[in-house]
Order: structure tokens, then sequence, then C-alpha cells
């Protein structure tokens, strides 16, 4: 019943995800730890993001912006290190908190925003920002959409954002995998279940495409900004306690 589970939502988070550009770990990292437990769902969700993220990249091969990726992979690689070391060693609610805010913060940021962007997004943006991203992937397992806002800034859309952030995600996710391995943090039960998330993942990237060609670009980018709302006030509400508690 586990994997059957962990399946279903690994193929439902990734069809949803296909049509906003991310996003899938805010419904499969529930599922783990409904079914397993919170210190599974770092090394488990990355085996699966990086299977499927994997796909996802084969796929948009051709609509990866490698100019922007040069940029982003230094910062990342780095942060992805330092983020899975460093949950090896604590937990930090409060980060989940500031997550959910920038969220909800970035996408106001979209829909309210003038005509003209106050600041426009260049590609050197991306290594300070694929530090963070990486960096708290690592510590928390998976942040989803948290730079969404910063590829529609810079001009990505449709295959073209999904095709770069997957080329993105795949490199983030092997570094933390090694990580996780070398100081232990994964098991041969979190490995399987991982497997099970990534495999799900295909039918669904296959299903998700063929929808992503009925999108208009206007339609792609408030599904994007609906997507990043909604994970950001999840996230709030799932760290509810730390409110009362504060």
């Amino acid at each position: 019943m586990t994997i059957f589970l962990l399946a279903l939502a690994s193929f439902v988070a990734w069809f949803i995800s296909s049509l906003a550009g991310g996003g899938s770990p805010y419904i499969i990292m529930p599922m783990v730890n409904l079914l397993l437990d919170a210190q599974a769902i770092p090394p488990i969700v990355t085996i699966g993001m990086l299977l499927g993220n994997l796909q996802r990249t084969c796929v948009y091969w051709e609509e990866v912006d490698w100019q922007l990726t040069g940029w982003y992979l230094p910062g990342a690689i780095v942060g992805a290190v330092l983020g899975s070391f460093v949950f090896t060693q604590t937990k930090l609610q409060w980060l989940q908190v500031l997550l959910g805010v920038f969220l909800v913060a970035s996408a106001a940021g979209f829909w309210f925003r003038p005509k003209k962007a106050f600041l426009q997004v260049k590609g050197w943006f991306f290594l300070p920002a694929g530090f963070v991203y990486a960096f708290l992937s690592g510590l928390l397992g998976s942040i989803g959409p948290i730079l969404n806002p910063f590829y529609l800034n810079y001009g990505l859309v449709k295959e073209n954002m999904i095709g770069t952030k997957s080329a993105h995600v795949l490199v983030v996710h092997t570094a933390k995998l090694i990580t996780y391995m070398l100081l232990g943090a994964m098991t041969t039960s979190y490995l399987g279940y991982g497997l099970v998330i990534g495999l799900a993942a295909i039918p669904a990237n296959w299903l998700g495409q063929l929808a992503l060609k009925r999108m208009s670009e206007q339609q792609f980018r408030q599904f994007v900004l609906a997507l990043v709302t909604i994970s950001g006030v999840f996230i709030l509400w799932d760290q509810r306690d730390f409110f009362v508690q504060w």
C-alpha cells in the first residue's frame, strides 16, 4: 500500500508540475511524511526528483538555455553539498517559514506588478540564486517553485522554462544524492521508495508534455503563479505550530 500511494502521489504531482513549471515536491513530500517519517523526506525525494527531472531534461533537451545554465551550476553545486551536510547536522524549522513567506511575496509581486518590471533578472542573478536554492533544497529535501518568478522574469516560459529548470534541478539533486550517500543519510529502503517516485514520474511527464502543447504562454504564466502562491500558503499552514510557539 505504501508503494502504491507513493506512486499515485508522484504521478499526480509530476503531471501537475508539467503544466506549472514545478511544484511536485509539495504533493510528494507530505505523502512521504505521512507514510514514513520527516527524516526520510530529503533522501527519498532527492532520488525521485533526480529521475523525474532526468527524463524531463532528455525530453526538452533542445529547449534548455545553456548560457543561463552556465551561470546557475557553480553556485548550485556548492549550495547542494553544503545544504546536504547541514541537513545531517540539524533541522531548522524557521527556514520553512521563510520559504513560505518568500513564495507568497514573489507571487504577489507578479500578480500586482506594474506593466514595466521594477527589476529585470539577468543571467548572472542565477549564480547566487542557484546557491540559495540548492542549499535550501539540500537542507529541506526540495523547495519546489521558489525560482519560478526568476525564470519568468528572465523570459523563459513553457518548454523553455521546464527544460532549463529540469536541467538545473537535475544537477542539484545529483550533488545532494552523492552527499547524502557519503554522509550515511541514504538507506536501501529510502533508495527503493525514491525509485518508485521517479518511475511514476515517467508516464506523468509524457502526458504533461502533451497537455502543455495545448496551453498558451499566458495560461502557463497564470498556472505557474497560482502554484507558487498555493505552495507558499501550504508551507505556512504546515508550519502553523511555529507561529503559535513564537
